[in-house]
């Protein structure tokens, strides 16, 4: 088995989004978006708040109006995850929301409008250190590249987003990261991988409108798999039509999958059939609710039966092979004396990986004391 991903990621450059590194070496960071009326303080702060308790790195709230701006200024204050803010057309609002403290500006500069309003925004973001990200959607082409390509392609994605880069270009701002979603996963691969080799500055990765909670993170699995696999890839959201805490956890289990970061259990547990001594399904159900609050990283491994269990176990944190009655459990790939009860595994097992956590986020501290 990988102990490390076998990706090799793409060079790029490495902007900040507040405290969140981008691009170079740093991690990939997820992100979701809030999607309650940014007008509405309290509920849009609460919303934030329950995606950075998950893992969310940076948080993209929609600034529409003026109004909209005069809010963010009240939810930048309460919050501590950075925030980028999404705009449209008017340059004024972006010009605001730089003012009270956006970590990002999600524009882009060819609908800004006149190039005075958008040097405007530019030279705002440069006095600010306030990184921009160019957004392109396949639902939203320009109507000269939507009627020279008939319909949209990669080209046309990458033509579309290469007339926002020389934008900038031209007016020397590099710190940007650049988008090209669209809700076909090969439209979308194919403009990503032609804008890879274009530019060296991050991407953020996208399936757009991938759909409700199961096909949406399928479907977004598949696509921003293909492409983190080929080491394309910054920063990334997984677009759901559910709740947006559930497009971190899915982003997060992606990245899980690839190696490409541990955060939290992974859990490696059989489908089932006949031959499990106990409930799996169950069993994997409610730990994964009980234990959502554990960022350590551990691989818990928990078969149903004695075929595949302790082969799987060998190479986790804590397995569990299902036995008749009692079960095999392993620490460190270590079978122990100890047999957990069948009829009480859920409360077994919560127990040794809160054990196992403390002990690695312990073990952690002292490492990094003993390098300081």
């Amino acid at each position: 088995m990988f102990k490390e991903s076998p990706i090799i990621r793409r060079k790029s450059r490495q902007i900040m989004v507040g405290n969140v590194p981008v691009g170079g070496d740093a991690p990939i960071s997820v992100q979701s978006m809030t999607n309650t009326l940014t007008t509405d303080v309290a509920a849009t702060v609460a919303q934030i708040k329950s995606l950075e308790a998950v893992g969310a790195d940076i948080v993209r709230v929609s600034v529409p109006t003026m109004d909209a701006a005069e809010a963010f200024k009240e939810i930048k204050k309460q919050v501590n995850v950075p925030l980028v803010t999404d705009i449209h057309f008017d340059y004024r609002i972006a010009l605001k929301v730089a003012d009270y403290g956006a970590d990002c500006l999600r524009i882009n500069p060819g609908n800004i409008g006149r190039e005075d309003r958008v040097r405007a925004v530019v030279e705002c973001a440069r006095d600010k250190n306030i990184p921009i990200r160019i957004g392109v959607n396949g639902g939203s082409l320009e109507r000269d590249i939507q009627e020279k390509y008939t319909e949209p392609t990669p080209e046309a994605l990458l033509e579309s987003a290469m007339r926002h880069v020389d934008i900038l270009d031209r007016l020397n701002f590099h710190e940007f990261k650049v988008s090209v979603k669209a809700s076909d996963v090969f439209l979308a691969v194919g403009s990503y991988r032609l804008l890879a080799k274009q530019i060296d500055n991050p991407l953020h990765l996208g399936i757009t409108e991938a759909g409700g909670l199961r096909s949406g993170s399928v479907k977004s699995s598949v696509g921003l798999g293909l492409l983190l696999s080929e080491g394309i890839g910054d920063t990334l959201r997984v677009s759901l039509a559910a709740d947006p805490v559930e497009e971190i956890k899915v982003g997060f289990d992606i990245l899980k999958s690839l190696k490409l970061r541990s955060r939290g259990i992974n859990f490696i547990a059989c489908p089932s059939c006949s031959r499990q001594e106990f409930d799996v399904i169950n069993t994997v159900n409610q730990l994964e609710q009980r234990v959502e609050d554990i960022l350590t990283p551990m691989d818990v491994s928990i078969i149903g039966c004695i075929v595949n269990g302790p082969g799987e176990a060998t190479v986790s944190d804590l397995g569990l092979t299902g036995s008749s009655k009692k079960s095999g459990f392993y620490l460190d790939g270590v079978r122990q004396k100890e047999r957990f009860d069948n009829n009480d595994l859920v409360n077994q097992l919560e127990q040794r990986i809160r054990a196992k956590a403390a002990m690695l986020d312990q073990s952690r501290k002292i490492n990094i004391q003993e390098i300081e």
